[in-house]
């Protein structure tokens, strides 16, 4: 029984030292991270309209940059910014929200302006989600 005991209690250090080590594993550095892929705005977007299960096979969870015309910039209650770049689709687009980790050099874009992001791909819910993006020049 005391074996027993033991045994539970050098495993539960190692599963607390394992899971404190995942929760303070440091996120990945947007600006220096190398982009896996580069997409222009329009036909990512098609990709996911059309052929979703295989858009995501290619472009889920990965780094992409990601080029296009704004359409639409706004920030929210909390004071972090999306930018909605233009698709073919007149109610959606790609929408890319700025890293909350990153510093910025700028916030505040301009409809019609082109632009380049750096995001990783979430998936499609009638908008194709990036996160964590920061502009690229």
């Amino acid at each position: 029984m005391k074996k027993v005991f033991l045994f539970l209690l050098v495993l539960a250090v190692i599963g607390v030292g394992v899971g404190w080590m995942m929760y303070n594993k440091p996120h990945e550095n947007m600006e220096n991270a190398k982009a896996d892929m580069q997409a222009d705005a329009k036909a990512l977007f098609a990709a996911f309209s059309n052929d979703e299960a295989g858009a995501n096979e290619k472009y889920l969870n990965k780094i992409v940059a990601v080029s296009g015309t704004v359409a639409d910039a706004s920030k929210d209650e909390g004071g972090n910014t999306s930018v909605m770049l233009e698709s073919e689709d007149m109610m959606f687009g790609v929408k890319c929200e700025l890293d909350p980790l990153s510093a910025h050099k700028r916030t505040e874009f301009q409809k019609g302006e082109q632009v380049t992001m750096k995001c990783i791909c979430t998936g499609y819910l009638s908008d194709v989600v990036m996160v964590r993006c920061v502009e690229t020049k």
